[in-house]
C-alpha cells in the first residue's frame, strides 16, 4: 500500500500555532506529529496538540443543520430551509427594528479569511454596527495599551525565537508552562521573573517568583518603575532618545514607594528589589504580560504599567530584547485585525477614521456613507440582547459564551431572550443548544487559509482530509445568506484564496499591512511577519528598531494609577476569587471536552484551595464545594493546594452547567478596552450541601 503524504499544516488551539504534519488515515481520523523544522514549537507539542485530531471524528460532530421546531426541539433540515429561515427572520428584523436589530459574534479562532468576511458581512449584508468577537476578552487590554505606547498592536514585536538567548524574561500574569508548554523551550535558558497569585508550574522554574494579591499587578508594576527610577537604573539616554511622557509616568509613580507597594500587594520589598535589579542588570532582557494582568478593570493600565517598565529601561526595539505580550487564542491576533472587532476595520483600521472607511469602502465597492459606525464591545453586545435598543438576534461564529462570557448566568438569559439565535460550530456546544438554527461549519483540518500567529507571522492552513457530508465552510455559510439577503455572490466569495486576495487590498497601507503576503509566497516556505507592504518586501520579523509608529517615531509612556478592583473581599464574600485555565483543556471546553484523555486529566470543574482555608471552610481533598460570588455559584471539587495564598481560590473556566467558573465572575469592565474583570472577584466556598 502506497505510504499517505502528511499534509503540513498548524495546530487548533493557541497562538504558538505550532507546526504540525497530518496523516489522513480511514474513517476521517488523521495522525499527527509535530513539525521538525517549525521554529516556535522545534519539534513538540503539547497534549493538546498530540490529541487535536480526536475532536475531528467525535461522535456527536454537527453534521446537518438543525432548527428548533414548534415543540422546541432542534431537529434536522436541509441547507436550503435553514437559510432561507435565518435569512427571512433577519430581514424582518431588520424592517421591524433596523439594522441594529442583528448582531454578529464571531471568534479568536477563525482564519484571517472568516474574521475578514464576517465583518464585511455585518457591515454591508445587514448593515449592522453590532460586531464584536470573544477577543475582547483575551487581548483587549494589551492591545489597547500597546496602540497607545507603539503606535501599533502585535502581540510579540519580535520572533518567538528571539527569547531564547535572553538573560532575564519577567512574566506578568503569564502562565506558558501550562498554557502554551512547547514555548517553554524557548525559555530554559532565561532566569524568569514569574508575577502570579498562583505558584504555577511555570513559577515553579522562575528565579524569582512574585505573589501579589489579585487585582494589585497595577500597584506593583508602579513600584518596580519606582526602584528603577530612585536606584538609579533608568536608561536615561534610551528614555531622552526614542520616547515622551516619561516624566508624568515617573511622578505617579514616586508615590509608590517600596513599603506602601508590600502593604498593597503582599510582595515583600526585598523581592521587588531583586526582581529590578535582576532586569536591569541582564544584557537582555524582556518584559511580556499575560491574561493575568490584564484581564482587569483596570487591564489596559496595567499592561501600560510594565509598558513603561520596559521603556524605562530602554528594552523596546532594542535588538535582544523588549515588550511583549502573549496571545491567547489561535487566531487572536489575525483575528483582531481584519475588521470583526466593533471599532476595526481590515488592517488594523479604525472604524472612524473617514480615510480609512473610504479605502475600505473602495475595496468592497459600496459607499462610504454607507459603512456604520462603531458598535458594541462584545460584553456590552451580550448585555444588550433582546432588550428594547439592543440587538434582536444574534448570529454566532466560532464562539461559546454561554460558558465562556463573564458573569455567564446573565449572558445565558440574554441569549434566551433573543428572537433568533443562529450558531455556526462543529459539535453542539452549551451555546448551539440553546439556539434557534445551528449551521454544521467545517473545522481546522478540512479547510484552507491562514493564521496569524503571536509573533505575527502569517502561516497557511492547509486542508488534510475532506469535511464530512452535509457540512459546510463558514465562508459558504456566510455567502449563501449574503446571496439571500440581496448581495451579488461575487461580493462574498466563498474560496479562502480569493478572500485572501481582497483582504490583502483592503489591508493595503494600514497598520496590519498584508498587501505583500500570497498563498504563493506561503506556500513556498517564505517566513513572512506583517507588516508587508510589497510582494517584494520581506516581512518585518521585528517592530520598532528604528523608530516606533507614532509620527515622530517615539514610544510613549502611560500616566497611570493604581485603583482597586471593582470588588473586594469582604463580609459575606471573604475570599478572592480568580480564573484560569487547566494544561489539559481550552478556552471553553467544547473541543478538549470532547478528547477522551483530556477528559481524563481533567474530567471535571475544581476549585484551588489553600488547606487552611479549606479547613476553615469546613472541607477536605477531593469535596465538592460550593464556590458564591454576588452573582451565582458554582459547583467544583476541592483540591488542595499548599503554595496559594489563603485569601485566595483558583478555577479553570472551560466546564459546562453548574461548574461554569464565569457564574461568578462580574461584569466590571475596563473603560478603554472593554475587557471584563475575570481575575478578580469576591467569593465563599462552603461544602456543597450548604444553602
Amino acid at each position: 500500500m502506497p505510504e499517505v503524504p502528511e499534509v503540513p499544516t498548524h495546530c487548533p488551539y493557541c497562538a504558538l500555532q505550532c507546526g504540525t504534519r497530518l496523516a489522513p488515515r480511514d474513517g476521517g481520523a488523521a495522525g499527527v506529529r509535530p513539525s521538525p523544522d517549525f521554529p516556535v514549537n522545534q519539534g513538540g507539542l503539547c497534549q493538546k496538540g498530540w490529541t487535536a485530531p480526536t475532536v475531528l471524528t467525535t461522535p456527536d460532530r454537527l453534521t446537518t443543520p438543525l432548527v428548533r421546531d414548534a415543540a422546541g426541539t432542534l431537529v434536522p433540515t436541509g441547507w436550503d430551509t435553514a437559510l432561507d429561515l435565518v435569512a427571512e427572520r433577519l430581514r424582518a428584523l431588520r424592517d421591524a427594528y433596523g439594522p441594529d436589530a442583528v448582531g454578529v459574534f464571531g471568534g479568536g479562532g477563525l482564519t484571517n479569511e472568516k474574521a475578514y468576511l464576517l465583518g464585511k458581512f455585518a457591515r454591508v449584508a445587514l448593515g449592522t454596527s453590532q460586531i464584536d468577537y470573544n477577543g475582547r476578552f483575551c487581548m483587549s487590554s494589551a492591545a489597547t495599551a500597546g496602540n497607545a505606547a507603539f503606535g501599533v498592536d502585535r502581540g510579540l514585536p519580535f520572533p518567538v525565537t528571539d527569547l531564547g538567548d535572553a538573560d532575564v524574561i519577567l512574566l506578568a500574569g503569564a502562565n506558558p508552562a501550562d498554557t502554551m508548554p512547547p514555548l517553554m523551550r524557548h525559555l530554559g535558558r532565561a532566569a524568569l521573573v514569574v508575577i502570579d497569585p498562583r505558584r504555577t508550574a511555570t513559577a515553579e522554574r522562575a528565579a524569582l517568583h512574585l505573589q501579589p494579591a489579585p487585582g494589585t499587578d497595577l500597584a506593583l508594576a508602579l513600584g518596580l518603575l519606582h526602584l528603577a527610577v530612585v536606584e538609579g537604573l533608568v536608561d536615561t539616554a534610551y528614555v531622552a532618545a526614542r520616547t515622551a511622557g516619561f516624566d508624568a509616568a515617573r511622578q505617579r509613580a514616586m508615590a509608590w514607594w517600596p513599603e506602601r507597594v508590600e502593604r498593597v500587594t503582599g510582595v515583600p520589598v526585598a523581592e521587588l528589589r531583586e526582581a529590578v535589579a535582576l532586569l536591569a542588570g541582564a544584557g537582555r532582557a524582556y518584559v511580556l504580560t499575560g491574561r493575568g494582568a490584564e484581564q482587569h478593570s483596570k487591564g489596559t493600565d496595567t499592561a501600560a504599567a510594565f509598558v513603561n517598565l520596559a521603556l524605562a529601561l530602554g528594552l523596546p526595539g532594542r535588538p535582544g530584547s523588549g515588550y511583549g505580550c502573549l496571545t491567547g487564542q489561535g487566531n487572536g491576533q489575525g483575528g483582531r485585525e481584519h475588521g470583526q472587532k466593533a471599532d476595526q476595520l481590515p488592517g488594523y483600521r479604525m472604524i472612524t477614521d473617514p480615510a480609512a472607511r473610504e479605502h475600505v469602502a473602495g475595496v468592497w465597492g459600496v459607499p462610504a456613507d454607507s459603512l456604520p459606525g462603531p458598535g458594541r464591545g462584545a460584553y456590552e453586545l451580550l448585555d444588550a440582547l433582546g432588550t428594547p435598543d439592543g440587538p434582536k438576534a444574534l448570529l454566532v461564529f466560532g464562539s461559546n459564551p454561554a460558558v465562556s462570557a463573564p458573569r455567564a448566568g446573565h449572558v445565558s438569559e440574554r441569549l434566551a431572550a433573543l428572537d433568533l439565535l443562529v450558531v455556526a460550530d462543529f459539535v453542539p456546544s452549551e451555546t448551539a443548544r440553546t439556539a434557534d438554527v445551528v449551521l454544521p461549519v467545517t473545522q481546522w483540518a478540512e479547510e484552507e487559509g491562514t493564521m496569524t500567529n503571536l509573533e505575527g507571522r502569517v502561516l497557511r492552513r492547509r486542508r488534510a482530509l475532506p469535511p464530512p457530508t452535509g457540512v459546510r465552510t463558514d465562508l459558504e455559510v456566510l455567502q449563501g445568506l449574503a446571496v439571500r439577503l440581496g448581495q451579488p455572490a461575487d461580493r462574498f466569495p466563498s474560496a479562502p484564496r480569493t478572500v485572501f486576495e481582497e483582504l490583502r487590498r483592503a489591508s493595503r497601507g494600514g497598520r496590519a499591512d498584508y498587501a505583500g503576503i500570497s498563498y504563493d509566497r506561503l506556500d513556498a516556505g517564505e517566513a513572512l511577519h506583517w507588516p508587508c507592504p510589497a510582494e517584494e518586501h520581506p516581512g518585518t520579523p521585528r517592530l520598532f528598531l528604528d523608530r516606533f509608529a507614532h509620527p515622530d517615531g517615539r514610544a510613549r509612556f502611560a500616566a497611570v494609577e493604581h485603583r482597586d478592583a471593582a470588588e473586594s473581599p469582604g463580609g459575606r464574600f471573604p475570599l478572592y476569587a480568580t480564573t484560569g485555565r487547566s494544561p489539559a483543556h481550552y478556552q471553553s471546553g467544547a473541543q478538549t471536552r470532547r478528547v477522551p484523555e483530556l477528559t481524563a486529566a481533567a474530567p471535571e470543574a475544581y476549585v484551588e484551595i489553600h488547606p487552611d482555608t479549606a479547613r476553615r471552610a469546613g472541607l477536605d481533598e477531593g469535596a465538592l464545594a460550593r464556590i458564591s460570588s454576588a452573582r451565582g455559584s458554582t459547583l467544583a471539587r476541592v483540591r488542595l493546594v499548599g503554595t496559594l495564598r489563603t485569601d485566595t481560590v483558583f478555577l479553570p473556566f472551560h466546564f459546562p452547567a453548574e461548574g461554569r467558573a464565569n457564574l461568578l465572575t462580574s461584569d466590571a469592565l475596563d473603560p478603554r478596552s472593554g475587557m471584563p474583570e475575570f481575575k478578580v472577584c469576591a467569593v465563599r466556598v462552603e461544602p456543597c450541601g450548604t444553602p
